[in-house]
């Protein structure tokens, strides 16, 4: 599996993962409040699969987040500890659009 793709699907599991247990939900709770079976959430954390746009947006929404704070890298949720400045977000976007950029042009 491509570097980039394997990367994307590690920081997607990783951050809903982390809003998921600051929210205090189960993968199963969070499967339910997103209408995605309990199987594609343990594929989609487990980075055995990626997600469609709609299923993102629905993911975002029961984690009642940004669909694209679900793709930042080391990103930072309401209940952290440390405050994330605009400028660590606008890094992070900038990282992420030239990865995704990168990966697209791979024949």
């Amino acid at each position: 599996m491509d570097q980039e793709i394997l990367r994307l699907r590690k920081i997607l599991a990783a951050n809903i993962k982390k809003k998921r247990n600051i929210l205090g939900l189960t993968q199963e709770k969070l499967a339910e409040k997103a209408e995605i079976s309990a199987n594609m959430m343990n594929d989609i954390e487990g980075c055995r699969t990626w997600v469609s746009d709609k299923t993102l947006i629905k993911l975002a929404g029961a984690l009642e987040i940004e669909v694209y704070s679900l793709l930042l890298p080391n990103a930072v949720f309401e209940s952290d500890d440390k405050p994330v400045s605009a400028l660590e977000i606008a890094y992070s976007l900038q990282n992420m659009t030239k990865n995704l950029i990168t990966s697209l042009k791979m024949p």
